[in-house]
């Protein structure tokens, strides 16, 4: 099977950007701020707030793009929260996803990614827990 039926043209275009990341010597704050100066306008204003929101709750993260993504990585360099804007796999909403490394555990069974469709107080509220509960605070 080739990989026109395996993957979208947004995965495959996806997959090249992680590649040039990982080239990169280093992946930055700036290669994020870059990657929001590239979104529609509703979408950079919520990457940018929430850029703010974790920079303050959890400033240990370090801010890089991961996948072409705004994320945030563990001092062992590992993604542990993320933006994915809807635009970038032609989604109904942008999400706020949180990987394997962040601290969600709940029981049986937990939510790891959240659809954002705007920053009321109570979202960012939200969003701030949900940060600091990835890095274990």
């Amino acid at each position: 099977m080739s990989d026109k039926t395996t993957f979208s043209d947004f995965e495959r275009e996806a997959m090249r950007e992680r590649a040039a990341e990982l080239r990169k010597t280093k992946n930055s704050e700036a290669d994020l701020l870059e990657k929001v100066a590239e979104m529609p306008e509703a979408e950079a204003q919520l990457a940018l707030k929430i850029h703010e929101i974790v920079t303050t709750v959890a400033p240990e993260l370090q801010p890089k793009t991961w996948y072409g993504m705004p994320a945030y990585a563990n001092a062992q360099g590992k993604t542990l929260v993320f933006f994915q804007p809807a635009t970038k796999f032609k989604a109904r909403y942008s999400t706020l996803g949180f990987n394997d490394g962040a601290q969600l555990d709940d029981g049986q069974m937990w939510p790891t990614a959240y659809a954002i469709t705007a920053l009321t107080p109570a979202v960012i509220k939200q969003i701030e827990t949900l940060v600091k509960q990835s890095v274990g605070r």
